[in-house]
């Protein structure tokens, strides 16, 4: 009997494979019973065209996907947040009218959102993930949302796969697992079926999504935006936060550990720099442009995959946000607040990105969903700073009490000495920027997606070769980690046959790591171009991995008998460096010291391992060190510390401690002395003897 549902498989213009069905009897439709011709490309006005409203098949499918769940949000639902200020080091009035970038040293005030993407509310802070980074700015002239991630590039080119993809990353729908990890079939089942996710696949591989805090990630608007000046001039933009307190990472064993130790570690990292007056701190950069330099790359700034290297265009450094307080209450302000990409002011636009594009849609869909009403704009977390006036009314939970019977305009009621209420101002109002020749924004309705997006894996390879060694090693094991953990073999080989588009010896490091043959390449839509590195994009020996101890947390692990004088010391050289020294004990009580007087201690051992701290200061007497020989948590501690790459300080009554815990003397195991100058760091030379890496 013939297979009246017969399936085959299709290669899209980008070289990504969809399945397709022959007739009409498996045919994926609407929830209106419509039949779908095309479930991967928005319907743009021209290739690089604008997406038009009349699509149905998107707004049901975004509407859908963004009312799945409530309360909580479906991405980004594990969060924290502060609030602070944002001060402008220079004039942009040539590039840009907005008001908040005209006046240098003027300070905006803003609430900053920070968050796990896959996870739940419940989840905790440390899975391997993308980090959500939304700052709202409160402008004289309306709310500002730069909502954007710690990664500069994006899974998808078109918002229209975008509940697929969270669907993939999600919990599998019949058993509710994995919570926040992507190491399971479905998503990389989705992946390894689109190309065009090769790119941000590198960077959620890499280190950049175990970050040590949220003090030291990046942050990045993703996509091209423009700037619009008051002679109408645009200027495209992708916007950068830099973190002043430097690119930190942990090694995965230790995001682990901490993940058990602290469930809430990166969130209460936030809180207590912010509560002792170590406020973070980040500049915003931009990467400004015009056509004519878009027109010179090779490859389309209005698709989400790809990133402008800063060698070829360098970041200009414009502002710096300072975070200097937590909110009042969590849930009022944290889990409140509603960003969205379409708030922006005069002076601020966007571009054809297919991407964004769905997202000016999509957020302002969702916020509803979660706050249940249309006026969530009132909550306080939420409302501008600067009047509000239009002719909206009513609605669930309406707060305002507006005055007056004109609830419309045009009306006549000022003739008639009646309040007649606000009017549209053709001079200062938000003006879209028009449309260009040349940019693509005519032509016929089409589901298509640009020759221009079909490179998938130049970047890619791009982002793995400029990484340090020591980096490209994490990321191949961190491949390894996740593709161990999918049990349909065809779906690692698909992976792998992408990976040897990105570069052949870390699909082969991979295979290895998985004892599977390397397969061939997979399809590629265009030839793979070797583009110039980045060591920009290096976190490891580059030039944000600050070595120093300012805003980092040292334990210094006592016990009985361990010298006051010694313990003074090496604290006070830690906060003389700008460092936090936190006291841990084998009891929370403390230890009596060298002379029977007592010292309290900030965390009892079993409960602050190594890996919540920075470097480790070991001050033992021969007495404290002989008892914890015998107490696995204090050789773990020290175990700990030196697997993960960290500076140790000690006192010579403490080598026994050490030589337990396989300790090996290296330029970052050292007497209390030197300690700390060299705990400001860590010592990745020591890697390669404490774990084998792919």
């Amino acid at each position: 009997m013939p297979n009246k549902h017969k399936l085959v498989n299709d290669i899209g213009a980008g070289g990504e494979t969809h399945q397709t069905t022959s007739d009409t009897a498996n045919a994926l439709t609407t929830n209106q019973g419509i039949r779908v011709s095309d479930n991967q490309n928005q319907l743009k006005s021209g290739e690089r065209g604008p997406v038009l409203l009349e699509d149905f098949v998107l707004r049901e499918k975004i509407f859908h996907f963004d009312h799945e769940r409530i309360p909580e949000r479906i991405v980004h639902a594990r969060g924290t947040a502060a609030h602070g200020f944002f001060e402008l080091y220079e004039s942009l009035s040539d590039i840009t009218k907005a008001d908040l970038f005209q006046r240098a040293g003027e300070k905006t005030p803003l609430f900053t959102r920070f968050s796990t993407v896959a996870g739940g509310a419940g989840s905790v802070d440390t899975p391997r993930d993308v980090r959500g980074f939304a700052v709202k700015f409160y402008t004289k002239e309306g709310n500002w949302d730069l909502v954007g991630n710690n990664i500069p590039v994006f899974f998808i080119q078109d918002a229209i796969k975008f509940p697929d993809l969270i669907h993939s990353a999600k919990m599998e729908a019949d058993r509710g697992y994995p919570q926040a990890a992507t190491a399971h079939d479905t998503f990389w089942d989705f992946i390894s079926l689109m190309p065009e996710s090769t790119h941000m696949i590198m960077w959620a591989m890499s280190d950049r999504t175990i970050p040590r805090t949220l003090r030291n990630i990046e942050g990045f608007g993703i996509h091209t935006f423009r700037l619009v000046n008051a002679e109408g001039k645009s200027t495209f933009v992708k916007f950068h936060w830099k973190p002043k307190q430097g690119l930190q990472s942990t090694i995965w064993d230790e995001a682990v550990k901490i993940a058990g130790a602290d469930p809430d570690f990166q969130r209460r990292d936030l809180f207590e720099a912010i509560e002792r007056g170590d406020f973070p701190e980040w500049e915003l950069g931009i990467q400004a442009f015009d056509q004519a330099f878009a027109d010179s790359l090779p490859f389309d700034v209005l698709d989400p995959t790809k990133i402008i290297p800063e060698e070829v265009l360098p970041v200009r450094l414009i502002g710096r946000m300072v975070l200097d307080r937590y909110p009042d209450n969590f849930f009022a302000e944290t889990e409140q607040v509603a960003f969205c990409p379409a708030n922006v002011v005069p002076g601020v636009d966007f571009t054809n990105d297919p991407l964004l594009q769905g997202r000016l849609f999509s957020y302002l869909d969702t916020q509803k969903s979660r706050l249940g009403t249309a006026n969530f704009h009132q909550i306080p977390i939420n409302a501008p700073k600067c009047p509000v006036m239009n002719f909206q009314r009513d609605g669930q939970m309406q707060m305002l009490q507006p005055k007056g019977r004109a609830n419309y305009e045009p009306n006549s009621l000022a003739d008639q000495g009646e309040a007649g209420g606000p009017r549209e101002c053709p001079a200062t109002g938000f003006k879209t920027f028009p449309s260009a020749d040349g940019e693509g924004e005519q032509g016929d309705k089409l589901r298509i997606r640009p020759a221009s997006f079909s490179d998938h894996y130049s970047q890619a390879r791009l982002f793995f070769r400029s990484l340090d060694p020591a980096e490209q090693a994490h990321l191949a094991s961190a491949l390894v980690f996740e593709l161990s953990k999918v049990a349909v073999e065809a779906i690692r080989e698909r992976m792998l046959g992408n990976l040897v588009n990105v570069d052949p010896e870390l699909a082969g490091r991979v295979a290895d790591g998985l004892a599977m043959p390397t397969p061939k390449a997979s399809p590629s839509a265009v030839p793979v171009q070797d583009l110039d590195l980045s060591p920009a994009l290096r976190i490891v020996r580059g030039a944000r991995e600050l070595h120093t101890l300012k805003g980092r947390v040292v334990g210094v692990l006592i016990a009985d008998g361990s010298d006051p004088d010694a313990i003074k010391t090496v604290v006070d050289a830690i906060e003389a460096d700008g460092g936090v020294a936190r006291i841990i004990a084998p009891k929370v009580g403390g230890a009596k010291l060298k002379g029977g007087k007592l010292m309290k201690a900030d965390a009892q051992l079993a409960g602050m391992p190594s890996p919540l701290v920075d470097a480790i200061a070991v001050v033992l007497s021969e007495e404290g060190c002989a008892a914890l020989l015998n107490e696995a948590a204090a050789v773990q501690f020290v175990m700990d510390a030196f697997g993960h790459l960290k500076a140790i300080g000690f006192t010579p009554e403490a080598q026994p401690l050490l030589d337990k815990a396989g300790v090996v003397p290296d330029d970052g195991v050292v007497g209390l002395a030197a300690f700390v100058p060299a705990a400001g760091k860590r010592y990745w030379d020591r890697e390669p003897s404490v774990r084998t890496l792919a």
